[in-house]
């Protein structure tokens, strides 16, 4: 059989397999190329509506069901109240004057406002642009200025940061356009909130009617941490299957309810969090505007949580402030958990097993992908094996296509060998927002997005990442990928979590450092001790020579560790400098 004509492949050999269809070569052996289900398959279709009309389904269907719960604010909206407030938000913006395809940006710690103004936005097809709520003056001015914002929501700080006089200052740049910036909790929020909007109704209608599914709505910047920010543009048509797609095989509806310490500015939290919960009727928690183990699992427990979302950095904390608790006799009931995402990293056997035990969380997703897939391409299913959880991070979505490809050649490879994550269908992004040269670097004229992660396949379908191409460090001349080791460090009894980066060495290039994170009343790790529980099970060439133990990892504001920061680090920790 061959692949259909609307997935703009060549003529290829697939057959059936229980995630869709793996393409194989002319002997029938599989390649490291997968199809994921279609609707004759089995696959929830593919969505045409837009994110607005699919919040009005839903206050249709579930009006007076809790849609957002802020446990730290004390605020519970149903989706009717829910719905009133993104039509009052939606109906100021209009008399201001914004417009379909005109830049908002929201700048915020997670907060009930948060899904509020992003659905204002949708509905009226203007594009919200997220901003870490980390960045420093000269990243907020380059983006203002690059995705051409106009309008800014904005918390009044976050840790050291002073919202109002750093928006002062950008608004003074030449370049940047920001004319109104609307601060949480003011007078002029308050007003919006509290005004009818009956004589409004119209325009309103006549706006929301304007907006199309392939219209762009989202704008998230990358991390940067080569070069200059991109901008990711993603469309209504992105998002809302995507999020979609990813509830389904959560088996998401009404009776979820769903606790989301992730960002909402990442992808992770906006769209497999806000998005999946509030398109399919379920509640979303929000336990504080930052992460804290304690107020999570306070949220889990007071709102019978059945969904819970982290990296695998969340979950190893939550696990010790469970354990503290059950030893000071007044355990979290965590029983009303089945379900939720760990995404960001790979994650210990250990944790993933108490995770998946202790919590109840037997039907845990592991999810891939990046934000310029919007953002899940592959996903764990409710009956994958724990083993698949760990090792892999699950088989290709519905709806998507996948393969790994030798970085070389750009050939698809047998079943099982390591090469480049190619990944392609309705979720890849629709630009880097008005950079060409980036998008073509990106995007290939087949439709192929480069993820820039080493991974492989498995003859199941399962895909296990084995690291990113600009980790990959080079030791004599010897590739050497840093995620084979940490999985190796995570087999000693002692450690908890553990990165691995290169540092410059004047013998071989590079040298191997790990970073790692012990558990607590652990003795003291050396490099020597290391050494003699690597002899043997370890290539003599992967074993680090240098071993640095901390409390924590320097993160991003999403989660996700900071190995150029590291490697920042590194020559004052090894006393170099």
């Amino acid at each position: 059989m061959t692949v259909a004509a609307t997935m703009n492949a060549t003529e290829i050999l697939t057959r059936p397999a229980p995630y869709g269809r793996e393409v194989v070569d002319a002997d029938g052996r599989p390649l490291s190329h997968v199809i994921g289900a279609t609707v004759d398959q089995g696959a929830a279709p593919l969505r045409s509506d837009t994110l607005g009309e699919a919040l009005d389904a839903q206050i249709r269907r579930v009006p007076d069901r809790e849609a957002v719960v802020d446990v730290f604010a004390d605020v519970r909206l149903t989706y009717r109240e829910f719905g009133e407030k993104v039509d009052r938000l939606a109906a100021a913006l209009v008399r201001a004057g914004y417009r379909n395809g005109d830049r908002v940006g929201i700048w915020s710690t997670n907060r009930w406002e948060w899904p509020v103004v992003s659905y204002a936005c949708h509905r009226l097809g203007l594009i919200l642009v997220n901003l870490n709520p980390a960045y420093r003056q000269s990243e907020l001015n380059y983006v203002l200025e690059k995705a051409g914002v106009r309008c800014v929501f904005a918390a009044r700080r976050y840790k050291d940061s002073d919202y109002r006089t750093m928006l002062v200052e950008a608004s003074k740049q030449r370049g940047i356009e920001l004319s109104d910036v609307i601060y949480f909790g003011s007078d002029q929020w308050r007003d919006i909130m509290a005004r009818d909007v009956d004589g409004d109704r119209a325009d309103l209608d006549a706006a929301f009617a304007a907006v199309a599914a392939d219209d762009p709505v989202n704008i998230q910047f990358t991390s940067g941490t080569t070069g200059f920010p991109k901008g990711a543009t993603l469309t209504h048509r992105n998002l809302l299957n995507n999020a979609n797609q990813t509830a389904e095989l959560l088996g998401y509806d009404e009776h979820d309810r769903v606790v989301v310490p992730i960002p909402f500015f990442h992808t992770f939290g906006m769209v497999l969090g806000i998005i999946a919960a509030l398109g399919r009727g379920a509640a979303l928690i929000i336990a504080g505007p930052v992460f804290q183990p304690r107020d999570v699992l306070k949220a889990v427990h007071s709102e019978r949580a059945t969904s819970l979302y982290g990296v695998p950095t969340m979950f190893i904390v939550e696990l010790e402030e469970a354990h503290d608790h059950e030893e000071y006799g007044s355990p979290y009931d965590l029983s009303s958990l089945r379900t939720g995402i760990m995404g960001g990293t790979s994650c210990p056997s250990k944790t993933m097993t108490e995770v998946m035990e202790r919590f109840n969380m037997r039907e845990i997703a592991i999810c891939y992908g990046m934000t310029e897939t919007s953002p899940c391409s592959f996903q764990t299913r409710r009956d994958s094996s724990p083993e698949k959880r760990v090792h892999t991070v699950g088989q290709i979505m519905p709806h998507l296509e996948a393969k790994v490809v030798d970085q070389a050649t750009g050939e698809t490879l047998p079943r099982g060998e390591q090469g480049e994550i190619l990944v392609r269908g309705y979720a890849v992004m629709k630009e880097y927002w008005r950079h060409p040269e980036k998008t073509a670097e990106a995007i290939d004229e087949n439709g192929w997005m480069r993820t820039g992660d080493l991974g492989s396949l498995d003859d199941e379908g399962y895909l296990a990442i084995t690291g990113r191409i600009k980790d990959m460090l080079i030791r004599g001349g010897e590739n050497i990928y840093p995620r084979e080791i940490e999985e190796f460090l995570f087999t000693h009894p002692d450690v908890v979590d553990a990165q691995v980066i290169g540092v410059p060495d004047d013998k071989y290039g590079e040298e191997i450092m790990a970073w790692v994170i012990l558990h607590d009343g652990a003795a003291p790790l050396t490099v020597d001790k290391f050494r003699e529980f690597a002899h043997g099970k370890l290539a003599r060439h992967k074993i680090p020579r240098y071993l640095h133990v901390v409390d924590a990892f320097p993160m991003t504001a999403s989660g996700k560790v900071r190995k150029v920061e590291m490697r920042e680090m590194a020559p004052k920790i090894l006393n170099w400098v």
